[in-house]
C-alpha cells in the first residue's frame, strides 16, 4: 500500500474565498473515533487569522448586502444542489471525523438542506410593510436590513447541521460571515465553503477560521463583529453571552440539556421503547436534544417499560458507523469516552441502579466505544440526573402522575425538550400548556422545528432573545427600520421646532 495514504490531511483555514494555513504552525491532531488514528491535522488559528477573515468579510459586504434577495436566493439555490450532489462524500467526513452512523450523517445534512431551502425564500421573508396616508402627503414604510459582518461558533456534535443553522439565514438577509467550527471534527465546514463558493458567493462572503477558545474569544472581541451565534454547552454558552453583550453586540447563544420523555399508562409502550432507543442512544447520546431521562407514570408502566428497555439494549448494536446494521458509533475523543464512563461510577455511587452497564457491552476493541447504558431508581439531587452527560446514558425517574412528572421537568435548570406518550389528547394538551421548555413532543420524542419553525430552548439552555433558524432567525440577522416619506409639491412652511405629530 502507498504509505502517502497515511499521511495525514492538512485542514487548513477558509478566506476570501482559497484554504490557508494561516499566521500560525500550530495544529491539532484529528482522530478518527473508530479506530482513534489520526486521520487529520487541523490549523489552529489565533488573532491575526480572526482578523484577515473579518477583513475578508467586511470587503465583501458592501456589494453583497446591495444585491437583489432573489440573485442571493440563486446562490443558496446552486448550493443546495452542490450539497446534494455531494451528499455521501459529505457524509463520509463526518462518519470519520465524528463517529456517527453514515444514515445519521446524512440525516443531519438533509436536516441543514432545510434551513437552505427555508433561506431561499428570503425574497418574500425580506418584504416590508407600507403604509399610504398615515398623514398629509405622508407615507410610512418598514423594512429590514442586514447587520453587516457576523459569527458562528458551532459545536462538535452537529458539524453540517448546525452551521447550516446559522449561515444560510445570514447570507440570505445580506450579512457576510465568519464561522469558527469545533477543532475536532472541521472538515465538512471548510468543504461546505467550497461548496458556497462554487455556487457563486463572493469571495470573503463566507469565511472559515479554525482553532479552539483563542478564535472563539477573538470572535467575540472583534469590534467589526455585529452578531455571534453560538451552539455549545451551558457554561460556555452563558459566558458567550455575557462577553458579547457587554461590547453590544447581538447573541444567540443555545446551551445544554436534559430532555426527559413521559410515558403515561396508556401510552403504546412499543411505540414508546422503539423512540426512546433512538432518541437516547442514536448518535452515541451526543444531541442536544437526546433523551436522557425517561419518566414512566405509575409503578406498573416503570415496571413494564423496565422490562422493554432492557430487553431492546440486548439488540443495540455499537460498531463503526460505516459498518452495516450499526445502531450507534463511537463517541467522539477518548477524553470524552472517560467522563461518560465516570458518569456511571458516580450513579452508582449515587445509590442509582446500574441496570444496563455499557462498558459491559460487545463494542469493537479499537476507538472510543461505549454500549448503551440504562439507570433507574433515579433521584433529582443525583448529578446523573441534574448534569448533561452527553452521551448513551438514559436515567429512569419514576412519577406517581402527570403533574409529578411536569414538575420534575420545570424544576430542572434546563428547559431545551420534552416529551410526552400518550394517547389522552387531555394529557396532551396539558402537557403542552403547562411544561416549561422551549419545544415540545407529543408522541415525537425529538421534537426538533422544521426550518421554517425556529429551535431553542428556556432557562438555562438559551442565552438571548432570540431562536435559532426560521423567521426568528431571520429576525437575529437583521435590523428593523422605518420611514416617514413626505414629497411636497412647494415649500409653503419653515422650521418647525415642536413635537412632530401626524395630522
Amino acid at each position: 500500500m502507498n504509505d502517502a495514504a497515511h499521511v495525514p490531511a492538512q485542514i487548513d483555514h477558509y478566506i476570501s474565498g482559497t484554504t490557508t494555513p494561516g499566521s500560525s504552525s500550530a495544529r491539532a491532531d484529528i482522530r478518527d473515533p473508530a479506530t482513534a488514528k489520526v486521520i487529520g491535522r487541523v490549523a489552529l488559528g489565533g488573532i491575526e487569522d480572526v482578523d484577515a477573515a473579518v477583513r475578508a468579510a467586511e470587503a465583501a459586504y458592501p456589494e453583497w448586502s446591495v444585491m437583489p434577495p432573489h440573485v442571493r436566493a440563486r446562490v443558496l439555490f446552486r448550493f443546495r444542489a452542490l450539497v446534494e450532489r455531494d451528499m455521501d462524500r459529505l457524509a463520509a467526513i463526518i462518519t470519520s471525523e465524528h463517529g456517527k452512523t453514515l444514515s445519521d450523517a446524512r440525516g443531519e445534512i438533509t436536516r441543514g438542506l432545510e434551513v437552505v431551502e427555508f433561506a431561499c425564500g428570503v425574497p418574500e421573508l425580506m418584504k416590508g410593510d407600507f403604509s399610504e396616508y398615515v398623514a398629509r402627503s405622508v407615507d410610512a414604510v418598514a423594512f429590514r436590513q442586514p447587520l453587516g459582518v457576523v459569527a458562528g461558533i458551532s459545536p462538535f456534535n452537529f458539524p453540517a447541521m448546525v452551521p447550516m443553522w446559522m449561515f444560510p439565514i445570514a447570507l440570505a438577509t445580506g450579512n457576510t460571515f465568519v464561522m469558527k467550527p469545533s477543532e475536532k471534527d472541521p472538515t465538512l465546514c471548510l468543504e461546505l465553503a467550497k461548496l458556497l463558493t462554487e455556487a457563486g458567493l463572493p469571495d470573503g462572503a463566507f469565511n472559515v477560521v479554525n482553532g479552539g477558545r483563542t478564535v472563539g474569544e477573538a470572535l467575540i472581541a472583534h469590534d467589526s463583529i455585529t452578531a455571534v451565534s453560538f451552539v455549545g454547552s451551558t457554561p460556555i454558552a452563558e459566558h458567550v453571552h455575557r462577553e458579547a453583550s457587554a461590547r453590544g453586540k447581538r447573541v444567540q447563544a443555545l446551551g445544554g440539556a436534559k430532555n426527559h420523555l413521559v410515558v403515561m399508562p396508556d401510552a403504546d409502550l412499543d411505540g414508546a421503547v422503539a423512540a426512546i432507543m433512538g432518541a437516547a442512544y442514536g448518535s452515541a447520546g451526543e444531541r442536544c436534544m437526546a433523551i436522557s431521562v425517561v419518566v414512566p407514570v405509575g409503578e406498573h408502566t416503570a415496571k413494564a417499560l423496565r422490562e422493554k428497555l432492557v430487553a431492546a439494549l440486548q439488540t443495540l448494536t455499537v460498531a463503526s458507523g460505516t459498518a452495516d446494521g450499526a445502531d450507534m458509533g463511537p463517541l467522539i475523543s477518548r477524553e470524552h469516552l472517560a467522563k461518560v464512563s465516570g458518569y456511571l461510577d458516580i450513579g452508582t455511587l449515587e445509590g442509582a441502579e446500574l441496570v444496563v452497564d455499557g462498558r459491559r457491552s460487545e463494542v469493537p476493541s479499537d476507538g472510543y466505544f461505549i454500549g448503551g447504558s440504562l439507570f433507574d431508581h433515579v433521584t433529582p439531587e443525583m448529578r446523573v440526573y441534574r448534569e448533561e452527560i452527553f452521551g448513551p446514558i438514559l436515567s429512569m425517574v419514576r412519577a406517581d402522575s402527570l403533574s409529578e412528572a411536569i414538575g420534575l421537568i420545570n424544576n430542572h435548570e434546563f428547559g431545551n425538550g420534552a416529551a410526552l406518550f400518550t394517547g389522552d389528547g387531555r394529557a396532551a394538551r396539558e402537557f403542552t400548556a403547562r411544561v416549561q421548555v422551549g419545544m415540545v413532543g407529543i408522541n415525537v420524542p425529538i421534537p426538533v422545528p422544521m426550518a421554517f419553525h425556529s429551535f431553542g430552548g428556556w432557562k438555562r439552555s438559551l442565552f438571548g432573545d432570540h431562536h435559532v433558524h426560521g423567521r426568528e432567525g431571520v429576525r437575529f440577522y437583521t435590523r428593523y427600520k422605518t420611514a416617514a416619506v413626505r414629497w411636497p409639491e412647494t415649500r409653503e412652511h419653515g422650521a418647525d421646532f415642536s413635537m412632530p405629530i401626524h395630522s
